[in-house]
């Protein structure tokens, strides 16, 4: 039988970068909004240790993705000698801050413990997640959050269910480019939560990225006549809230050519809990 599992897409609500690490990796706090839109992911067990990936995008099915990096992972840390071929039906835009590529990993996580069973708890998966990126612990963990460290000391919060329109400009922004560029704002100050909560959103990332690929800037310059708007991540998508969705289908209709753009609702709990609960493979 085939397990069907969702990979949600998330937003950056804030981002501000406090300071550059030894190892060259930067301190942060961000907001972590869930979105009920994303990729759809579908794994059917296999009684040897192969592991297979098919995507609707032939460019994204090599060894180097993180889906097969996350079922290697699994199998490495305990011994697990069954496999799994997985489909990917990819929704997500790649390159946009969305986490696309993290929650497809997290969701591989989750629905390998499951089928395999494994009887990893949460917490043993989100700190396995962590080897394949500082935001795959988010999507293991399944809730909007607090973060930061590197993006993996969580705390979950519960934000309004709020519309939102996201953006994506046709360009591609790299993350390392970004986070090793010279003029990336590095000093922004820590602050607590509650302060956070009550002060302007901005993302660091923003400026610099604007300065690289001026079609964000444009793209935000159009998004802004709607609601005010920001980037999300080290783009290139950028998103807007909304009061309700016929307000942003409104916006959404009159996008630029050189964009995609899509509605969401934000989540406190990630539909992917549900669905494993729901399933008859859940132990």
């Amino acid at each position: 039988m085939t397990l069907s599992l969702p990979a949600v897409a998330k937003l950056n609500l804030f981002l501000h970068i406090t300071g550059r690490r030894p190892d060259g990796y930067h301190n942060l706090q961000t907001l972590f909004q869930l979105l009920d839109v994303g990729d759809e992911l579908h794994f059917t067990p296999r009684h040897n240790d192969k592991l297979t990936l098919q995507c609707n995008d032939p460019s994204l099915e090599g060894p180097d993705n993180l889906i097969m990096k996350a079922g290697r992972l699994l199998q490495q840390h305990t011994g697990c000698k069954l496999g799994c071929d997985i489909v990917l039906d990819k929704k997500i835009p790649m390159g946009g801050g969305l986490g696309g590529g993290s929650s497809d990993a997290a969701t591989t996580l989750l629905a390998l413990n499951t089928l395999w069973q494994l009887k990893l708890s949460n917490e043993q998966l989100a700190a396995l997640a962590l080897q394949l990126g500082a935001d795959v612990p988010l999507f293991v963990r399944g809730c909007s959050a607090f973060a930061e460290g590197v993006g993996e000391k969580l705390v979950p919060v519960t934000l309004p269910e709020k519309v939102y329109l996201v953006v994506t400009p046709h360009c591609h922004i790299s993350t390392a480019e970004v986070f090793q560029h010279p003029d990336l704002i590095r000093n922004s100050r820590a602050l607590s939560l509650d302060t956070l909560f009550n002060s302007p959103w901005r993302n660091d990332c923003q400026p610099l990225v604007e300065q690289l690929q001026p079609i964000v800037a444009i793209t935000l310059q159009w998004l802004v006549e709607y609601a005010p708007c920001r980037m999300t991540g080290t783009g290139a998508s950028v998103f807007a809230e909304f009061p309700d969705t016929a307000s942003a289908q409104h916006a959404l209709a009159n996008l630029p050519a050189n964009c995609r753009g899509f509605i969401a609702k934000g989540v406190n709990q990630s539909p992917v809990m549900a669905a494993l609960a729901d399933t008859e493979f859940y132990a």
